[in-house]
């Protein structure tokens, strides 16, 4: 196992909703001295590269075209902290914010006339109901239709963390939500490949106190194991269903990810069969193999590098009100957590 004696104990939790629960219920201010609580990339709108908002922006000056994301989105800068969709809805672009893809296929039916994106961003999580939104596209004949996709896949990020020499990890608070899709195998590579302590959690403060009480007893006695404290939500194989349209719809692909650059396998893209509703084929949409350099430090955050207090423009340039990065701006964003909740 990574840990020595001579630093703390260094944890990471990968999903956003944690860092939220965690920084609401002041848990890092509760850890033993020796144990540091880190927040990982776990927030998908976060882990998406500026490049993608650029390419979401143009795409929403074309003529006839209707962008639709969720909320969160709206406000991420993309490679300048003038660019965002929110902005572009400012002049009059068609910018529309969805609480689901299917809202999306709704307006696309409604009028025939325009094009509507969807951008689809998230985890396993969210994947399965953006993919039941094109299936339902393609058999009710939905042309205009298309669905951006900046959908991840976890384990390659975590792996792509764990590669790093800089990171220095020894155990996993593993995504509830995540795990209720890939049930609790999707996490067992951490104790089984990397000997790493890995515990599934829920979100009450009670399941994650539980959880990371755990992680912490797997570390000091050397016995990394892969635990579920989320029992009530989550399965040994997970939802079938959901698992099931992933692997007849989508094959994997490499993607650009903030902070982590490009992963390869970390991504999801549409089969032959549903290639013409991919917004990225239609509109010949290609990002970049690496991020240009920003002032925002969100990517050295969401790798565990950083606390959101370390980067020199938190809660002075960059607040909820003139974000400089996602991490603020995303509900389930660190920085917003740390500054929402005063944990810094």
């Amino acid at each position: 196992m990574a840990h020595g004696k001579e630093r703390p104990i260094r944890l990471m939790e990968i999903c956003g909703t944690h860092t939220h629960a965690i920084a609401r219920a002041g848990i890092k201010q509760l850890l033993p001295e020796d144990v540091r609580l880190l927040s990982g990339p776990g927030c998908p709108v976060c882990v998406t590269p500026p490049e993608a908002i650029d390419a979401l922006v143009s795409l929403s000056r074309l003529p006839d075209v209707t962008v639709c994301t969720y909320g969160d989105m709206l406000r991420v800068p993309g490679t300048s902290p003038d660019i965002s969709l929110l902005k572009e809805k400012g002049h009059g672009s068609r910018v529309e914010m969805v609480f689901s893809p299917m809202d999306a296929l709704e307006m696309a039916k409604a009028d025939p006339s325009r094009e509507v994106v969807f951008a689809g961003v998230g985890f396993e999580t969210t994947a399965p109901g953006t993919l039941a939104a094109v299936r339902a596209a393609k058999e009710q004949n939905v042309p205009n239709f298309s669905v951006f996709l900046l959908l991840r896949r976890i384990e390659p990020a975590v792996r792509a963390l764990l590669a790093d020499p800089e990171s220095k990890i020894d155990g996993f608070l593993c995504p509830g939500h995540v795990a209720v899709i890939l049930g609790e195998e999707g996490f067992r590579f951490l104790p089984e490949e990397y000997r790493l302590p890995a515990v599934i959690s829920g979100f009450e403060p009670a399941d994650i106190w539980l959880s990371v009480k755990e992680l912490i007893r797997q570390v000091r006695e050397k016995d990394p194991q892969l635990v579920n404290t989320y029992t009530r939500t989550v399965s040994r194989e997970g939802n079938r269903l959901a698992l099931q349209l992933m692997e007849e719809m989508t094959e994997s692909c490499a993607a650009l990810w903030r902070g982590l650059g490009t992963i390869e396998n970390s991504a999801f893209a549409l089969k032959a069969d549903y290639k013409s509703f991919d917004a990225a084929e239609k509109f010949d949409i290609r990002l970049p193999d690496k991020s240009a350099p920003t002032a925002c430090r969100c990517g050295d955050v969401i790798c565990g590098k950083i606390e959101p207090a370390g980067c020199p423009f938190f809660g002075k340039v960059c607040t909820p009100e003139a974000p400089l990065g996602p991490c603020m701006v995303s509900s389930e964003g660190s920085c917003a957590a740390a500054y929402t909740y005063r944990n810094w």
